[in-house]
């Protein structure tokens, strides 16, 4: 009996469809035609022995063997990427210091830094969440090698306008998040409640300006010193607070300002900033992989940069 070899860049194409929530989207984002996205799509079906997918109203959802297979998918490109990490620089050593937002903490200390460690065994890492101005602070310094920020204030640090150790990656959108039950009805003549940081803030000024330039009253309803406060406040309907589609808890929903009688907000650049134009063998490593993942696998990205 013949083994079956799945293909690994129609598991790619499959889990990037997913993650995108169309296949014409994963045929720009994987370089292929839609075309031969579609036919990847159908010999991975064909393989697979059942029916991937299933009729949801107008859209397609998966069958349950779609969500196996969209489970082993996931596990054997993550491995392959290993495989051509690791490959790239098997006897990598050395130190990184990482800098990063708390918006991508949880997703990208286990996902990204858990598959360089595993892939680099003799690299160590030090990874530090803090704000924006701590993180760039550092930077400049030299206590960090590499920093994830949001870049309204990259700017205020020497050298980093030059494009050789500031690059911004992706431009995601601000939008409204609150619990599935809003906390404010535009036809009554209430202030809208926000949950917010407990000092300034780029997202938040962002919502107040948009509101004060629509002419809607708003409130701070709570303030909290941490990110994770602001989910937990929000999903408890004491208020709306302003963030990326980026990391969002499943307890929280991402509004359209349009939808819910609110202005529109605008995007935020993300960049990837370095302490020296020169990077070590794993800091570029490390910023590759980071690049790499922030480019071609989130869909939480509205515009990705070019």
């Amino acid at each position: 009996m013949s083994q079956t070899n799945f293909d690994v860049a129609s598991l790619r194409t499959f889990v990037v469809g997913m993650e995108l929530g169309s296949f014409a989207k994963a045929a720009d984002r994987v370089g292929r035609s839609t075309s031969a996205v579609s036919a990847q799509i159908k010999k991975l079906e064909e393989q697979s022995g059942a029916p991937l997918f299933k009729k949801a109203g107008r859209n397609l959802a998966l069958t349950e063997a779609g969500e196996t297979m969209l489970r082993f998918a996931r596990r054997l490109v993550d491995l392959n990427d290993e495989a051509a990490v690791a490959m790239r620089g098997p006897d990598l050593e050395g130190w990184i210091r990482l800098g990063l937002q708390e918006d991508f903490g949880e997703i990208m200390l286990p996902e990204i830094l858990g598959r360089f460690s595993r892939a680099h065994p003799k690299v160590r890492i030090e990874a530090r969440v803090a704000r924006n101005t701590e993180l760039l602070g550092r930077i400049d310094t030299n206590d960090l090698d590499l920093a994830l920020v949001w870049d309204d204030s990259v700017a205020s640090v020497p050298g980093l306008q030059n494009g050789v150790r500031h690059e911004q990656i992706a431009t995601p959108a601000m939008c409204w998040i609150g619990s599935s039950t809003l906390p404010w009805n535009p036809d009554r003549a209430e202030p809208l409640p926000l949950v917010a940081f407990d000092r300034a803030c780029l997202f938040f000024s962002a919502a107040t300006a948009a509101l004060d330039r629509a002419n809607i009253p708003w409130r701070v309803a709570f303030t909290s010193p941490s990110l994770s406060g602001l989910w937990a406040a929000a999903a408890a309907g004491l208020g709306l607070t302003v963030r990326t589609r980026f990391g969002l808890p499943a307890s929280v929903s991402a509004f359209d300002g349009r939808e819910i009688g609110l202005p529109a907000l605008p995007s935020v650049p993300l960049s990837l900033v370095r302490a020296s134009a020169t990077s070590t063998p794993p800091v570029q490593q490390l910023a590759a992989l980071i690049l790499e993942s922030v480019r071609g696998g989130s869909a939480s990205f509205d515009r990705i940069a070019a």
